[in-house]
């Protein structure tokens, strides 16, 4: 494997995981409109515990650091699909693993860092949407990536 076709996958992911993360929020944000519920903040109270941070001094800091943090999450999560494109994963395929990846991430780090129960005590309702929400995700990165890559294949020809 050269150096710069991993540079260029991780690049390319990186974008794509940024198309995927616009797409998720269109999705979640649309279904918290239609069930009136409020964003989820579990993945900026994980990325809290993790980084120590016990408080925020406002409301809006804590939702400006929940955006940063799900818009950071989504766009480097895309790397693994640059990866799966560069050990030779089909599209389809490596969209697959990577929707897998980050949902199955989700439902071991959140119940772990103490922020979310784990799946099996979640109402039906609610898996389906999470798990509706996160196959947005991958798939719109997906389709993202591979669009990348043919735009990044014609340029060079």
């Amino acid at each position: 494997m050269k150096v710069a076709t991993l540079a260029t996958n991780v690049g390319k992911g990186i974008l794509a995981g940024f198309a995927g993360t616009a797409a998720m929020t269109v999705s979640s944000t649309l279904e918290q409109h239609l069930r009136g519920r409020a964003a989820s903040t579990a993945p900026a109270d994980a990325t809290a515990k993790v980084l120590g941070i016990s408080e925020f001094s406002s409301p809006a800091a804590k939702n400006r650091f929940s955006n940063l943090v799900h818009w950071g999450y989504g766009t480097g999560w895309g790397v693994v699909h640059g990866l799966l494109d560069t050990i030779g994963l089909r599209p389809a395929a490596a969209t697959l693993a990577h929707g897998a990846a980050i949902w199955g991430n989700e439902q071991v780090m959140l119940p772990a860092l103490d922020v979310a129960p784990p799946v099996f005590m979640w109402r039906r309702e609610e898996v389906a949407i999470d798990a509706w929400h996160h196959a947005v995700y991958a798939a719109a990165t997906g389709v993202a990536y591979e669009l990348i890559d043919r735009g990044a294949g014609a340029a060079r020809r």
